[in-house]
C-alpha cells in the first residue's frame, strides 16, 4: 500500500399507510395490483432469456450513503476509486440509478426484498427489534432455497438486523455508524447468531473484508456462494482508517452553487425545507459537520478505505481464478448532500440524496465497457440478483431485473417512479414528502406543510433543483399531470401497516 503522501499525490485532481386484511391477503391480492396500475414504472420481473450454463457466485458490495457521483468512473475529480471503477469499466456502469426511501434501513429493506417501503412496511429507522414480515422473503432466502451458501457481513442496518432469516454465515451489526475505534458485531452460522462483541483497535470495514475473505475460504463444494459486504464507512461520524489520516491535505474543495441559498431565503423552497436542522455549521447534534470541508474530505477518505477493501476482494477472487464466475454488484442504500443547499445526509428528494451508484460486472453475460441512461432503482437490485442465478423473480416484487438493459438499450424501460420519505420527527427534523419523478421532470409534495406545498423542477434546463416552477401558469397542464400520475403511482402500491411502535 502506498505511503500517505503518494495517497494525496493520488487523489488531487452528489405517512402514510392504509391497513390491510392479512399478510397472506397482500401479498397474494394487493401486490398483484401494482403489475397492472404500474405497468410502466414496477412491472412484474422475469427471468433473462439466455440462462447462464453455469450458476454464478455472487457479491454485491453495498455503500453508505455513497452518492452517483462519489467515484471517479463517474467523474469525480478528488475522489479516486480504482477498484470500484473496475467494476463499471468491466461492466455496465448505470448513469440514473435511483433509491425510493432515502434513508438507511428502508433502502436496505428495498433492496433484500424488491418492495417499497409501504408493502414491506419498512418506512424509517424506527422500530428496528422489529423483523421484516416473515411472509416477505429476501432475494437471499430464495438463493439459498436454490442451493446456494448466504452471507451477510458489515452494516446490515435493518429491521433486525435481519438476524432471524437463515444465513450460512452472518458477520454484522444493527447500528447506524458502529463504533470506528472498537467496533462491534455479532457473529453466526447456518441460522444462529450469537450475542454482540466488541473488536479493539481495527477499522470495521477492515475487519469485516477480512472476515468475508475467511468465509470464502471455507470449502463448500460445488455449491455457489452469495456474499453481502456492507460497508459502513463513511457514515458519521466520518472517521477515517489510520492509513489515510493527512489524506488531502491541501486539495482545495469546491463550494456547490446553491451553498448559500440559506442567505436568500432559499427561494422557491418548502417552508418545512427551510425548518430543517440539516444544514452544514448549525448543528450541536452533529459536530462532525462543522464545516464543507471538513465533511468532504473525511467522506472522500471513508471511500478511499472502502474502495482498498473492495480491492482485497477483487484480488482474492482472481487467486482462486473465479472472478469471471462471480458476478459482481456494487450500489449504495442512498446517496448524501455534501453542501447543496448546505445540507448534509440525505432523506429529502433532491438530486444529491437520491440518486446512487450502481454498477455490474460479469462478463459472461454483461459486455464490458456498457452504459446505460435507463432510470434504474434499489427495488430493482433483488429481481437481478435472482435473475444473475437463473431464479425467478416471484410476482410481488415491484421491481425488474436490469441485466437485460446490459444486452440493449431500452428507453421505455421506466418513464416514472414513486419517491416516498415517512421519518418524522427525525435527529435533522426533516419533513415527511412525497414525490414523482420523470426522465425530466420532478414534482415533490410536502403534504404535511401548512398549507400544503409542492415544488416542480425541470431537470433538464436546471439540473440543480434552484428554480420552483410550480404554480406558474405556463406549467398547469405539467403539474396537474404530474399530481394525478403520483397519486396513481401511490393507489398502485399496496400498504401495509406500519410495524407497531411498542415492539421497537
Amino acid at each position: 500500500m502506498s505511503n500517505p503522501k503518494e495517497q494525496n499525490a493520488v487523489h488531487k485532481e452528489a405517512v402514510e399507510t392504509q391497513g390491510v386484511p392479512s399478510r397472506r391477503e397482500f401479498l397474494q391480492g394487493g401486490l398483484a395490483v401494482a403489475g397492472t396500475v404500474l405497468a410502466s414504472t414496477v412491472g412484474v420481473p422475469a427471468a433473462s432469456a439466455d440462462p447462464a450454463p453455469k450458476r454464478p457466485n455472487l457479491v454485491f458490495f453495498f455503500g453508505e450513503g455513497q452518492r452517483a457521483d462519489a467515484l471517479s468512473i463517474a467523474g469525480n475529480n478528488i475522489l479516486k476509486t480504482p477498484n470500484h471503477d473496475r467494476i463499471g469499466r468491466e461492466g455496465v456502469h448505470f448513469n440514473n440509478a435511483f433509491c425510493t426511501n432515502a434513508l438507511c434501513a428502508p433502502a436496505r429493506a428495498a433492496a433484500l426484498t424488491g418492495m417499497y417501503s409501504r408493502s414491506t412496511g419498512a418506512l424509517s429507522n424506527e422500530h428496528m427489534n422489529a423483523p421484516l414480515p416473515s411472509d416477505i422473503p429476501l432475494f437471499t432466502d430464495l438463493l439459498r432455497e436454490a442451493g446456494y451458501e448466504v452471507a451477510i457481513l458489515g452494516k446490515v442496518h435493518v429491521r433486525n438486523g435481519v438476524e432471524e432469516r437463515n444465513w450460512d454465515y452472518y458477520f454484522g451489526h444493527n447500528n447506524p455508524g458502529n463504533d470506528y475505534v472498537n467496533p462491534f458485531f455479532k457473529e453466526g452460522r447456518k441460522g444462529v447468531v450469537g450475542p454482540e462483541k466488541r473488536y479493539k483497535n481495527v477499522y470495521p470495514d477492515d475487519l469485516t473484508v477480512d472476515k468475508a475473505l475467511a468465509w470464502l475460504e471455507e470449502d463448500r463444494g460445488d455449491k455457489p456462494f452469495c456474499l453481502l459486504v456492507w460497508f459502513v464507512a463513511p457514515h458519521e461520524p466520518f472517521f477515517r482508517p489510520r492509513r489515510h489520516l493527512d489524506l488531502y491535505n491541501g486539495v482545495p474543495v469546491p463550494k456547490p452553487a446553491t451553498f448559500d441559498d440559506d442567505l436568500k431565503g432559499y427561494p422557491g423552497k418548502a417552508k418545512s425545507f427551510s425548518e430543517g436542522n440539516n444544514k452544514i455549521g448549525t448543528t450541536s447534534s452533529h459536530v462532525a459537520v462543522g464545516s464543507l470541508e471538513g465533511l468532504t474530505k473525511d467522506y472522500y477518505a471513508g471511500l478511499v478505505a472502502v474502495d482498498e477493501n473492495i480491492g482485497r476482494v477483487f484480488k482474492y477472487l482472481e487467486k482462486k481464478n473465479i472472478l469471471d464466475d462471480t458476478a459482481i454488484v456494487q450500489g449504495s442504500d442512498h446517496g448524501y448532500f455534501l453542501g447543496e443547499f448546505r445540507l448534509f445526509d440525505k432523506r429529502l428528494m433532491y438530486e444529491p440524496s437520491i440518486r446512487v451508484p450502481l454498477q455490474i460486472r460479469y462478463p459472461k453475460r454483461i459486455p464490458a465497457h456498457t452504459v446505460r441512461e435507463e432510470m434504474v432503482l434499489d427495488i430493482d437490485l433483488a429481481p437481478t440478483f435472482l435473475d444473475l442465478a437463473g431464479v425467478a423473480a416471484p410476482a410481488h416484487m415491484q421491481g425488474k431485473s436490469v441485466l437485460p438493459l446490459a444486452k440493449k438499450a431500452d428507453p421505455g424501460f421506466r418513464k416514472e417512479w414513486l419517491y416516498e420519505y415517512y421519518e418524522y420527527p427525525n435527529p435533522e427534523n426533516v419533513a415527511v414528502h412525497r414525490g414523482i419523478r420523470t426522465d425530466r421532470y420532478k414534482l415533490i409534495h410536502f403534504y404535511k406543510d401548512e398549507p400544503e406545498a409542492f415544488e416542480l423542477y425541470d431537470l433538464q434546463s436546471d439540473p440543480k433543483e434552484a428554480q420552483n416552477l410550480y404554480d406558474r401558469p405556463e406549467h398547469a397542464t405539467l403539474q396537474n399531470h404530474l399530481k394525478t400520475r403520483l397519486k396513481e403511482l401511490q393507489d398502485g402500491v399496496p400498504a401495509r401497516p406500519e410495524l407497531s411502535k411498542t415492539t421497537s
